[in-house]
């Protein structure tokens, strides 16, 4: 489950999302279909009464902090009473379900005893599906009781997905179905002056109604201690640290926000998927490209969890490997738009080879699943040659634009990478027919030679017929050159290319991180350390000082953000 939008105002939570499937999409609850615009009703809201006065959180002002990087929580008064809050979905080994914990704890502050009244109130206002942008199931929206549990459905059987809310020992519900699909759960209690009181709301999803009530109940059964208590512990494992403080906060912000919006496990299937974004602003939506799944989100998770790394590896040499680099697909590798990239093809090797090298696991190549794709590979790869140079073609540039000529210096900086592991990775007869590597290499650096002002660049794309251009393509920056060993960092024409590019607005956050391998690259960390971003993390486009403007809340290209940053601090040696 995530749960993306919590009003920083008064804790209300106007959206939870879960993946379906099924569907291919995601699957959004709301309290009101205008909920982006911050109108209408909460899907979840905590209200609070004082000795019968209703008091509004928030009044006063609200302060907010994130724990283990993600985890919010919030602290008001009202009154003479302190409220503080926390909101997180378990997650731990032996928790890994589609729920949320809301937890309030009230202390009284005052000198007289005080009667409480805490709800979580709401209303299911809309349920939407959303591959890049929303569409209404359809139905009426239903809240019904439950054994004292409160089920969010809609009137349509079979359902794709139903919601249960349950409080603690005490807590009384109460359901309004019809136009209003209305609810609240209550609980009633006396402070004496000094005392502190917990209270605990439950949430989970289930594909229905019957499943959705046996999460929450198991749920509340662990009770919100140990639940916080795992998912302290494993959100505490995921981190990375980089000997700089704001660099952590860099780092572990971006890191997280792609391990939780850029993979999911599916609520009908139970699979894993890497999809864009689940963010519901987010442009991409839940489709999915290659380049951006193999060598943006993958990484990021492989810092922090290597074994579900090798099994999204897994999962994308299954699901879309099969046909690499053919455009963008849906979650389950169902074309959604056509257009090939040579470096989506070639990025399955890459991806590879650095899942082997930093985690040391060369037993994945054994995987029949595997072996099938890198042969593919070879083949295919071979059929974009050039008939008389070592250089090979592609028809759109990674942003998903027609490419201005077909031979991409980006492109095939990757090809050549790739070729290398394919020959140490095939048999030895097939390794052999491969392309060296080299070659490829030697071929491009002749091939995509310009001039500015009188002195060598790399031009970015060529017809290899005389024409050649130096305009970047989208996310396929020639400033990532050294990542695929086509240069060093320490190449005069490498970074004369570089300087060159200059900083257009808005700035592309890719071709920013990208250029941290240029001979700016302390100053871009710098610069990188000091945006905004969005709300701390990736927007595919920034202002100059780093604020977002296009593409917000984009989790893969969080994860290709955390991962550069890990390796500039840790291989290159930025101290930030």
């Amino acid at each position: 489950m995530s749960v993306p939008c919590i009003h920083p105002a008064d804790a209300s939570i106007h959206l939870v999302s879960v993946l379906h499937h099924g569907s291919k999409a995601a699957l959004e609850f709301a309290g009101s279909p205008d909920w982006q615009a911050g109108r209408g009703p909460a899907l979840l809201r905590p209200t609070l009464k004082v000795d019968g006065e209703r008091r509004e959180l928030g009044a006063g002002g609200m302060a907010w902090e994130r724990a283990f990087a993600w985890i919010p929580s919030f602290a008001c008064t009202a009154g003479d009473i302190a409220v503080n809050g926390t909101i997180w979905c378990p997650y731990s080994r032996d928790t890994d379900c589609a729920g949320m914990v809301y937890v309030l704890t009230l202390e009284n502050r005052g000198s007289v005893r005080r009667e409480l009244e805490c709800a979580i109130e709401g209303v299911l206002g809309s349920r939407d599906l959303r591959v890049r942008t929303s569409r209404p199931v359809g139905d009426r929206n239903r809240a019904l009781l439950s054994d004292n549990v409160v089920v969010l459905e809609g009137e349509r059987q079979p359902a794709l997905a139903a919601l249960a809310i349950a409080g603690e020992d005490g807590t009384q519900a109460a359901a309004q179905d019809g136009d209003d699909a209305s609810f609240a759960l209550t609980r009633r209690l006396t402070l004496e002056p000094g005392a502190r009181a917990e209270l605990a709301f439950y949430l989970a999803a289930a594909p229905e109604r019957d499943g959705a009530a046996a999460a929450v109940r198991a749920i509340r059964a662990r009770g919100w201690r140990g639940l916080f208590s795992a998912t302290s512990e494993t959100l505490a494992a995921l981190l990375q640290s980089t000997g700089s403080e704001s660099l952590d906060r860099l780092v572990n912000r971006n890191l997280v926000f792609a391990y939780f919006y850029s993979v999911a496990r599916a609520l009908d299937d139970a699979h894993f998927y890497i999809v864009h974004s689940r963010a519901p602003w987010s442009p991409h939506g839940v489709t999915i490209r290659d380049w951006t799944a193999l060598m943006w989100t993958i990484p990021a998770v492989q810092l922090a969890d290597g074994a579900l790394a090798r099994e999204l590896l897994l999962r994308m040499f299954e699901l879309h490997g099969y046909w690499p680099g053919r455009g963008t697909n849906y979650l389950d590798g169902t074309l959604f738009a056509s257009g090939f990239t040579l470096e989506g093809m070639a990025c399955y090797a890459l991806s590879l080879d650095r899942f082997i090298r930093d985690t040391g696991d060369d037993r994945v190549v054994e995987e029949p699943v595997v072996g099938e794709t890198m042969y593919l590979l070879a083949e295919e790869i071979g059929l974009r040659r050039h008939p008389r140079f070592p250089l090979y073609s592609t028809d759109m540039d990674l942003g998903g634009n027609v490419a201005e000529l077909p031979f991409s210096l980006h492109a095939n900086a990757v090809v050549a990478q790739a070729l290398d592991v394919l020959k140490r990775t095939l048999d030895e007869d097939s390794a052999r027919r491969v392309e060296e590597p080299e070659v490829v290499r030697a071929a491009a650096s002749r091939h995509f030679a310009a001039e500015a002002d009188g002195k060598g660049i790399f031009a970015s794309s060529s017809d290899l017929a005389g024409r050649v251009s130096q305009a970047a393509p989208d996310n396929g920056s020639l400033a990532w050159l050294p990542a695929y060993d086509f240069v060093p960092r320490s190449d005069s024409t490498y970074r004369r290319t570089v300087r060159a590019m200059g900083e257009p607005a808005p700035l592309s956050l890719s071709e920013q991180i990208g250029k941290l391998y240029g001979p700016d690259g302390e100053r871009v960390l710098e610069w990188l350390r000091r945006a905004p971003l969005d709300g701390g993390v990736a927007a595919a486009f920034t202002d100059s000082d780093g604020r977002a403007v296009d593409g917000r809340g984009d989790a893969a290209l969080s994860g290709l953000l955390a991962y550069t940053v890990w390796y500039a601090a840790h291989v290159m040696g930025f101290s930030g």
